[in-house]
Order: C-alpha cells, then sequence, then structure tokens
C-alpha cells in the first residue's frame, strides 16, 4: 500500500489532471457516524469550538468531513471538529466523502495530514501520534520521517516530550510551558526538581532564558559546593522556587548571607514586589 502522509490535499482527496475531486460528496446522519479510534488529536479547544459552532450556525457545514465503511456506519478519518460542532448544533446529516480501502494506518495517517495542515496539534499530540505509529503500527522513526517530512532527530525530539510527568504534559498542551522549556527541564534528571522547577515556571512566567540560567547557575553551585547541608539546600530550593530566580544561601555557623540572583531591572523588580508582598 502506497503510503500518503505529508503529500498534501491529494492525499486525502484524490484529484484528476485536471486538478478536480474525483469522489463525490454525499450526506449522512450525524448518528451513524462514530468517533476515529486512532484520532491523534485529545484536546479541542473551547473557543476555537464556539467559533465553528457560530460559523457552522451561518453557513452550514462547507468542508466535508472523512468517513470510512465499518459496519452497518461510519468511522471518522478527519475532521472531528466539525462533526462534534454539527452534532452540539443537533443536525440531522453532515457532508462526507467515503473513503474506500482505508485500514487502520491510514485512518491514522490522514487524520495526522488534516491536523499537521491546519497547525491544529498542540506538541503532545503531535508526539503522541508518533508513538501510535511507532507501537500500534511498527513505524520506525525513519519511515515516519519519511512520511511526514521531518528529520529523525526532529520526530525523536518531539517523543522526548512524553518522558515527562502527566501534569509537565498537561502545561504544554495547555500552552503554559512550551517546547523550548521542556528541552530545558528534561535536561533535570531529578523527577522532583523537574516538577518544582515546571512549577516555577508557571507561578512567574519564567521566558526559557531565564530558565535556562537559572538551571546552570544552580549546576556551576552545585559542583562548587558539593557538601551543602541538605537542610540549607532544601531551603535554596525552596526560596528559588517561591521567587522563581536562583538563590543561594552562604551559611556558616550562626551567620551567613542570601544571594538572590536576577537578570534585568524588569526581573529584579519582579523579585522585588514578591518580597515586599
Amino acid at each position: 500500500m502506497e503510503k500518503r502522509l505529508g503529500k498534501g490535499l491529494g492525499a486525502l482527496i484524490p484529484e484528476t489532471p485536471m486538478g478536480k475531486a474525483i469522489e463525490k460528496i454525499e450526506h449522512v446522519r450525524l448518528s451513524e457516524i462514530v468517533p476515529n479510534r486512532f484520532q491523534p488529536r485529545k484536546r479541542f479547544a473551547e473557543n476555537k469550538m464556539e467559533e465553528l459552532m457560530s460559523s457552522i450556525r451561518e453557513k452550514g457545514v462547507i468542508q466535508p468531513i472523512l468517513v470510512r465503511q465499518r459496519g452497518e456506519g461510519y468511522e471518522l478519518i478527519a475532521g472531528e471538529r466539525r462533526w462534534r460542532a454539527a452534532r452540539e448544533l443537533q443536525l440531522e446529516d453532515i457532508p462526507v466523502i467515503i473513503k474506500k480501502g482505508v485500514d487502520d494506518v491510514s485512518s491514522l495517517e490522514m487524520s495526522m495530514i488534516e491536523n499537521i495542515q491546519r497547525e491544529d496539534f498542540n506538541p503532545i499530540e503531535e508526539a503522541d501520534a508518533y508513538r501510535e505509529l511507532i507501537d500500534q503500527f511498527g513505524y520506525t522513526l525513519e519511515k515516519i520521517g519519511q512520511e511526514v517530512g521531518k528529520d529523525k532527530t526532529t520526530i525523536s525530539n518531539s517523543m522526548r516530550l512524553l518522558n515527562l510527568s502527566a501534569e509537565i504534559q498537561g502545561h504544554i498542551e495547555e500552552g503554559v510551558i512550551s517546547v523550548g522549556h521542556a528541552k530545558v527541564l528534561l535536561s533535570i534528571p531529578n523527577e522532583y526538581r523537574r516538577s518544582k522547577t515546571a512549577q516555577t515556571i508557571v507561578r512567574h512566567g519564567l521566558s526559557v532564558r531565564q530558565l535556562e540560567q537559572m538551571i546552570k547557575t544552580k549546576g556551576s553551585k552545585t559542583r562548587e559546593h558539593p557538601q551543602k547541608d541538605p537542610e540549607v539546600q532544601k531551603v535554596e530550593e525552596d526560596l528559588q522556587h517561591h521567587l522563581g530566580t536562583k538563590v543561594t544561601i552562604r551559611h556558616g555557623g550562626k551567620r551567613g548571607r542570601i544571594e538572590i540572583q536576577y537578570y534585568s531591572n524588569e526581573d529584579l523588580q519582579r523579585v522585588l514586589d514578591i518580597i515586599m508582598r
């Protein structure tokens, strides 16, 4: 079977030499359609759904969804947002293109095509889709790269996001933590510290540069003072996560000092605001 992922709309709607679709559009009752078991997209932004429903309410479903025959009914291949919106509006039917001879692999591929073309995937959904192709269908990184037009290193880096905790993955899906932040978090081997650092990013809105500086400074200090008292180190970490910046405690018996780092005038003001609350 020829793989079509990454070849554009022609993979979704075959065309004649004159550029006209050869598959006809039909109307199918919504009750006859079930969701795609391999749908790589898990989140549907509420505001986007409202916009789509408003458009459908005014103009109807203009672009047909893709389905395949399954038993007595049909299974979605691509277009789940339109299908969900139509159901929410209690429409009786929806325009579809019924794809012939589509197996599970092709169904997942076509669903990925649409989401990639529309840039609807969040990074975690994209990584999940790649893992699905590997775990369920025996793809290699090289094969996925050929299909989606990306090198295997990019695919591998994408899938590394799945090594993060469910909490951090949730922040990435919500757009609170960026892929840039995630790459830095992956460099932290300790799961607890990784989680605390992610909380610091969310709480203080740290940029990737600020996060990198914080991690770099902490690493260098750890090498300089490997025997620091565990209790002092814990207080340092608690202050660091509370203030969203590097904190060093130099403790010598009954005396010492606390050093709080900042990276710009704005960052200084942010830290002062937290301290002076």
